[in-house]
């Protein structure tokens, strides 16, 4: 903990001789406006008009100054902590600040998610009301925050990547929109606590190699809620560690790194200003450790840092205000008077209050509004069906609630329509017909936009058919997907790969052979060990108008990205309300590998944490292929997991491999049957063949479907189609029993409503429970395999007719 502070700085550094008094006293009042804001917002929360609280206090000055160095086609991804930064580059108002703190869903009131996330996460529009990327080169940008600490550090490795590709590929220049020569900066913040996280060392690396224009700032106010430094980093003194990435010279690769107190406003400014224009014209990275920060109401509402900060660190904290030294130095230097820094902090605080009366009457009356028109239809239901008894406590206490909000509304009407059922009378229906537009409307305020609404979502990608010419040749699977990204990157510039393994070697199973000499390194790129910063290279390129292919080397290998790719890109359409998006595709493959840590088959766990993401599993490459085409033609992030043992099977080449497309969400039929469907995908697809052509010989004829998506799942609901013909159903796969399988029986039996239609049990056949040993056995003990199916199909047929089919063991 410091106990004594730097002198202040007493020379004036190039910035500030540069700034003027009115530069100087704006920026000390925007300081105390996002103050006061923070202290209004609190008692917000404690007067429950909104749920959470957590602010920017004791941050002013660093944002301040690292504002000024901020620039139209820069980037920002940033923490729950920098209101300051965001009012200072005029992408957020007071106003806009509480409508988020109260949850306005309005994105006119609250731009940057709509009220769908807590207060302090910021991010700005950089899409159009039609879904399509606006200049972002002409805008300052703000890439939409999230909780996870230290989760925003992949994107910032992409936000800077893509400067780097801007600048350095010539194919690029055109996309004036995106970027100018690539000068653009993203700034990223992140709490001194949070530079524990795993994400935050390898962002780091990761930007180091690469050589990009990031410049991140660490906010040391020396805890992580309650714990202080001595628990969370190695000598307390995150920039002291980092002391070896630190560049021995101009024109060597490595950071620039600065310490700088933060409550040194002419220090800040210099600091920040050094930093910028070292990330804007050489393209190194900077890291800039703010010490000395202060966190005057503490971590958040959830509680008081009185529990955990002693007497000596609060009054050192109280002395050494960001807001008081400003106030101290302005003094000092002769800037301004007391009398006018008095008036201009009472004037910040009637400015806050005037702000969060309009935004709370902006938010609260169409409440208001809306539950004066019930409480009439009520009281309507009540005058003709006689049954004020039930109703009238139930109507007064709506109608007297201070604070209702719509759940309010819309479970009273439910419950009154409840107690009204089997009555017919006129205000029953009035009732019914406001209940349903209320639920229309709350579903576009809540439940909206989880994918793209643009003409190049999914399902507006006009579908192109295979074609084959009569001679086609027979070749590798491999062969079709590296003639399908070839045909790609001719097509499309903004399209490049990056991976482990994918640049010299052409990925480990060749599918990018020869296109890194082709194409060149800067499209076709070799990374280190490192999956949580590819899918953030690739999401962060991706918010800048590119078309990135992050290449994860094996399925078994997602769960180093699924955080960042579930907390981020999956939600982010949602969490903005379509304000923003990541046209991201994540190659990988799996399914039948070898080993423990090999087995391919998590796809429980990816279907449950990337809703927001489309997930592709083509049984062979050239479904894969045709997926690819449709994907970067579209606006919508997508995993596609090849089937790792399918790139040397044989395969017709298409004669239009880089133009035939693929829909989302359409099973193929394999085989036609009238006993049982099987419903599968990938690997499986093989094996469930070769189990059909065996149960053939049996007189047991199956129709077998590939579902080839999972995410969309049937959109046309044709699977019930071949239920209602066979009556029978196995749903098959290599993942963990409960796992895909049952996902698949829900959609089809639960949405499509197929269980109509069975007459036998529907039936599961997934892996064991276990991850499968090394070697062959090992697989065949462990996955499904011809002869589980074949048994599996075997016994329900026996079971419908055990004469025809008599016990086998």
């Amino acid at each position: 903990m410091p106990t004594t502070a730097t002198a202040p700085t007493t020379t004036a550094p190039v910035p500030v001789a540069s700034l003027t008094k009115t530069d100087f006293l704006h920026d000390y009042r925007l300081g105390w406006e996002s103050r006061h804001a923070s202290l209004a917002g609190r008692k917000e929360v404690f007067m429950g008009k909104a749920k959470f609280g957590i602010f920017g206090d004791g941050k002013e000055l660093p944002q301040l100054a690292m504002a000024r160095a901020f620039r139209a086609g820069d980037w920002r991804a940033g923490y729950y902590r920098d209101q300051t930064f965001m009012l200072a580059i005029g992408e957020l108002t007071l106003q806009q600040y509480f409508a988020q703190l109260y949850a306005h869903p309005d994105v006119e009131a609250e731009p940057a998610t709509a009220g769908r996330a807590m207060n302090g996460h910021f991010g700005t529009r950089f899409l159009d009301e039609d879904g399509n990327f606006r200049p972002s080169a002409e805008l300052k940008n703000s890439s939409a925050d999230i909780s996870p600490t230290g989760g925003q550090m992949p994107r910032l490795v992409g936000l800077a990547y893509a400067s780097k590709l801007y600048r350095q590929n010539p194919e690029l220049h055109q996309f004036a929109d995106f970027s100018v020569n690539g000068n653009e900066v993203a700034f990223g913040t992140i709490g001194n606590a949070s530079t524990s996280e795993g994400m935050f060392f390898e962002a780091i690396n990761a930007a180091g190699v690469l050589q990009i224009p990031m410049l991140i700032s660490v906010w040391d106010d020396h805890y992580g809620i309650s714990v202080p430094a001595e628990y969370q980093t190695t000598k307390q003194n995150i920039s002291e560690i980092l002391k070896g990435f630190q560049r021995e010279g101009e024109g060597q690769d490595g950071f620039e790194i600065y310490r700088v107190n933060g409550w040194d406003y002419p220090a800040l400014l210099d600091t920040y200003e050094r930093a910028a224009d070292v990330c804007r014209a050489q393209h190194v990275p900077a890291l800039v450790h703010v010490r000395e920060v202060t966190q005057p109401q503490g971590h958040s509402t959830s509680g008081s840092h009185e529990r955990y900060k002693n007497a000596e660190r609060l009054s050192w904290e109280q002395a050494h205000d960001c807001l008081l030294k400003m106030r101290e130095w302005l003094l000092a230097e002769g800037h301004a008077s007391a009398e006018e820094l008095d008036a201009i902090e009472k004037a910040a605080q009637q400015t806050v209050k005037e702000a969060r009366t309009a935004a709370w009457q902006e938010f609260f009356n169409p409440i208001k509004q809306e539950r004066d028109e019930v409480v009439v239809l009520l009281n309507k239901l009540v005058a003709e069906t006689g049954t004020e008894n039930q109703l009238h406590e139930m109507v007064e206490a709506l109608q007297h609630n201070t604070a209702p909000i719509r759940a309010d509304l819309v479970r009273t009407v439910r419950r009154a329509l409840r107690i009204a059922r089997g009555q017919r009378s006129n205000s029953r229906r009035e009732l019914q017909n406001w209940l349903e537009q209320a639920l229309a409307d709350n579903a576009d305020r809540y439940n909206s936009y989880l994918f793209s609404q643009s003409e190049e979502a999914v399902g507006n990608i006009e579908e192109v058919e295979v074609a084959y010419a009569a001679d086609a040749a027979s070749v590798d699977g491999r062969e079709v997907l590296q003639a399908c990204f070839t045909a790609n990157f001719e097509r499309d510039p903004r399209i490049f790969a990056i991976g482990e393994d994918v640049g010299r070697i052409g990925d480990v199973n060749q599918a990018f052979a020869g296109l890194q000499e082709k194409f060149g390194e800067l499209r076709v790129t070799d990374t280190g060990i490192r999956e949580c910063t590819i899918i953030g290279q690739g999401i962060g390129a991706a918010m800048r108008g590119l078309k990135p292919i992050t290449e994860i080397q094996y399925l078994d290998y997602l769960l180093y990205g699924i955080q960042t790719l579930s907390d981020d890109v999956a939600c982010l359409q949602y969490r903005t309300k379509g304000g923003q998006k990541a046209p991201l595709i994540v190659r990988t493959r799996g399914h039948r590998l070898e080993g423990i840590w090999h087995s391919g088959s998590p796809i429980q766990m990816i279907l449950g944490a990337i809703r927001g993401i489309h997930l592709c599993v083509p049984r062979d490459m050239t479904q894969a292929a045709g997926f690819y085409n449709t994907l970067l033609r579209s606006d919508e992030p997508a995993i596609v997991i090849e089937c790792l043992n399918g790139y040397r099977l044989k395969e017709k080449m298409p004669a239009n491999p880089g133009d035939f497309t693929l829909p989302l969400g359409r099973p193929e039929t394999l085989l036609r049957g009238a006993d049982l469907t099987i419903v599968t995908y990938g690997s499986m697809c093989r094996i469930v063949m070769e189990a059909a052509q065996q149960l053939a010989e049996v007189d047991i004829s199956v129709e077998v479907i590939d579902v080839q998506t999972l995410l969309p799942f049937d959109t046309d609901h044709l699977i019930v189609d071949s239920l209602r013909r066979t009556n029978r159903v196995l749903f098959a796969d290599e993942d963990v029993p409960g796992g895909a399988t049952a996902f698949m029986m829900q959609q089809v039996l639960d949405e499509q409503q197929a269980y109509r239609f069975l007459d036998s049990q529907p039936r599961c056949l997934s892996a064991q429970a276990h991850r499968p040993p090394y070697g062959s056995d090992g697989d065949y003990f462990s996955k499904p395999s011809v002869e589980d199916v074949f048994d599996a199909v075997y016994e329900i047929m026996q079971e419908a007719d055990p004469k025809r089919f008599p016990a086998i063991y």
